[in-house]
């Protein structure tokens, strides 16, 4: 038993040893002076060099506008494609998930067949080129298959509320096709990734914690399911992080399929308006909200993690 002092002490030094020390260095400061002169420079090289009109004040009507039919501020542009991102990148990252975390199932199981597929699908896909991948699976997919299974007449036949809900989820009753074969490329393509990390995380598991399952009389799947997948999901959330944020960033290849995402909407914005820097701007700090509010949300759950083992 302690007293109620050196409790108290102990639950500090806990507590800073999981949130660990966030001091402020002279270093950082240098750094941060360094970039902030950098960014000053770049801004005078763009405004005197180039002799750039900066024109801001046009940037928030294409974010949000108004409508005088009684909706009020209703999202343009911009926040419509970072919408459609949004979308891209949920539904991308939930079928990556389950693709990579199936392969990587494959890749460790004792079976060679299993291990054959698993290898495969790594080997190849890690191996193409994003942009030949999401071309295969527009013109394939989405110009063979969905027009084959009726899709799009299926979808324009819904009625309106259905259609709303299809709009919110996916995209609208006329781009849902070419919506869902950019989904497909794009999960397809991050779960070749998340399978190696998934399977690293399962080899990475000691021998002993399989060999007390397996004396416990626990089958493969049952120790698989209750004790190596929940240690596995400790050990591989960082790096699942990482990839999650570049499900995120890799969406932008999409555009080349006219998904109105972000940086389709931004390109189709700058070769309107020649609001070059401004809209490229205002894309990044949207791009980086995301990342960083994904990544600050895994930061979270790590330190829930690891106090709930500790």
């Amino acid at each position: 038993m302690c007293t109620p002092q050196s409790c108290k002490k102990e639950k500090g030094q806990f507590r800073q040893l999981i949130r660990g020390k966030r001091t402020i260095t002279y270093l950082d400061g240098i750094i941060g002076a360094f970039v902030a002169a950098f960014g000053i420079y770049v801004i005078y090289r763009i405004t005197v060099g180039l002799q750039y009109k900066w024109n801001w004040g046009a940037i928030p009507q294409y974010i949000l506008r108004y409508e005088e039919e009684g909706r009020g501020l209703v999202p343009n542009l911009l926040l419509q494609g970072l919408f459609t991102t949004i979308r891209l990148s949920l539904w991308g990252t939930f079928l990556a998930t389950i693709f990579g975390t199936v392969m990587g199932l494959c890749r460790v199981s004792h079976g060679l067949f299993n291990r054959l597929v698993g290898r495969t699908y790594v080997e190849l896909i890690r191996n193409l080129p994003p942009l030949v991948i999401i071309f295969i699976f527009y013109y394939f997919m989405s110009g063979q298959i969905m027009s084959a299974l009726g899709v799009d007449d299926f979808v324009l036949n819904l009625p309106e509320g259905a259609k709303a809900l299809v709009s919110f989820l996916f995209a609208p009753p006329s781009l849902v096709s070419p919506f869902l074969s950019a989904l497909v490329a794009l999960a397809i393509f991050e779960g070749a990734y998340i399978t190696e990390i998934i399977r690293s995380g399962i080899q990475s598991i000691e021998r002993g914690i399989w060999e007390a399952g397996h004396a416990l009389g626990l089958t493969r799947w049952q120790q698989m399911r209750h004790v190596i997948l929940p240690l596995t999901v400790q050990r591989v959330l960082p790096p699942l992080a990482g990839q999650f944020i570049s499900t995120i960033k890799d969406s932008a290849i999409v555009s080349v399929i006219s998904i109105q995402e972000l940086t389709f909407q931004g390109m189709e914005l700058m070769a309107a308006t020649y609001l070059t820097f401004e809209v490229w701007i205002t894309i990044t700090v949207l791009y980086l909200l995301l990342t960083l509010s994904l990544s600050l949300g895994v930061e979270r759950l790590e330190v829930y993690l690891r106090r709930s083992e500790a």
